[in-house]
């Protein structure tokens, strides 16, 4: 439910009424704006109608939030939220890239490719430590070694960083090396995990499932913001559908969608969501036009050297000159990057 308060209403209206809302068992939420006060109220609607709060001389109106998914709805918060992973922005104004190789290998291939995709505009560094991968004999990553080697690289080049996290006994380790968790497509719907990082304040990117409908990628998001953390950034990273030609189809429906019902910043990966190199570059100025915030891109400072998603990883040449060609597409849609030196 949401009470949206009279121009006229003070401070100490919006207090009062926080307050009967939590007194009567349920969930208050204050979104004071430059116009108007709005208040949230989750739990039980029943309960709050009782309160006949739109009595109260200072409330304008009271209405329901429909969505299923309330705390991340623009019903009840209609501004862009913008997310810092550690000093980036992600939201508003500027415009993110995170990019770097799908596994930490070393601290040679990490730091290279670091230097890399900085040099290209690039403000989050990521890396797999823990990988989730089909065959059990591929490559797992390199763990907690994966971890400090993120953090010493991330350090040296002054990038922000990204990793995944699939158990909740990683967690500590993670938020310790690592600025924010990822949560890939397979864990979309670990609700264990989900609540794990809920109860942080640890920046979340996360990824939705290959066969997730919008609505389940919201509600999933809404488990991590309900349990306490509201520092969640959706990933459109392709679904599974009959198509083969490509690894997965990315649903840029799903960008403009979310976008349009929801306030949380939505990143797209144009790496998985086609699986072919020369795809990348096509579907990232696609990202950037239908109104994402930033793109996670996948690049490896010698792709046939990758132990993993090789043919979706750009080399250093491929990834400076999507870089540029993205820039009139984040100028025309009203963006910026961050400490991009790009003179063109």
């Amino acid at each position: 439910m949401i009470i949206i308060l009279k121009p006229t209403a003070s401070e100490a209206d919006a207090r009062e009424i926080l307050n009967q809302i939590e007194q009567s068992g349920l969930k208050p939420l204050h979104m004071p704006g430059v116009e108007r006060t709005v208040i949230g109220a989750l739990g039980d609607e029943r309960i709050l109608q009782s309160l006949h709060l739109d009595n109260h001389p200072q409330v304008e109106h009271v209405k329901p939030v429909l969505s299923k998914y309330k705390l991340v709805s623009r019903e009840i918060y209609p501004h862009d939220t913008v997310i810092p992973i550690g000093n980036t922005p992600v939201g508003g104004d500027d415009f993110t890239i995170m990019a770097g190789p799908c596994a930490i290998e070393s601290y040679d291939q990490l730091l290279e490719t670091a230097k890399q995709v900085k040099a290209s505009g690039a403000t989050v560094l990521r890396g797999g430590a823990f990988k989730p991968r089909t065959s059990p004999y591929s490559f797992q990553g390199l763990g907690l070694e994966g971890l400090k080697i993120m953090q010493q690289v991330g350090q040296e080049v002054g990038m922000d960083t990204i990793t995944e996290i699939m158990d909740i006994n990683d967690l500590d380790d993670i938020a310790t090396h690592v600025s924010a968790f990822q949560i890939g497509a397979r864990n979309m719907q670990n609700y264990t995990l989900l609540k794990a990082v809920g109860e942080t304040k640890h920046p979340v990117l996360l990824k939705r499932g290959l066969s997730a409908t919008i609505e389940e990628l919201l509600l999933a998001a809404e488990y991590i913001v309900a349990t306490g953390n509201p520092n969640v950034m959706i990933c459109e990273r392709g679904i599974r559908t009959f198509e083969t030609a490509t690894r997965n189809t990315l649903d840029l429906n799903a960008v403009a969608f979310i976008k349009e019902k929801s306030h949380l910043p939505v990143i797209v990966d144009p790496s998985h969501g086609t699986g072919v190199r020369t795809l990348v570059s096509p579907m990232a100025k696609a990202g950037v036009a239908c109104g994402a915030d930033g793109l996670i891109i996948e690049s490896h400072r010698n792709p046939r050297e990758s132990v993993s998603d090789a043919a979706q990883a750009l080399s250093a040449d491929d990834f400076s000159q999507l870089m540029q060609q993205l820039v009139p597409f984040i100028k025309a849609s009203g963006r910026s990057i961050k400490e991009f030196d790009y003179a063109g």
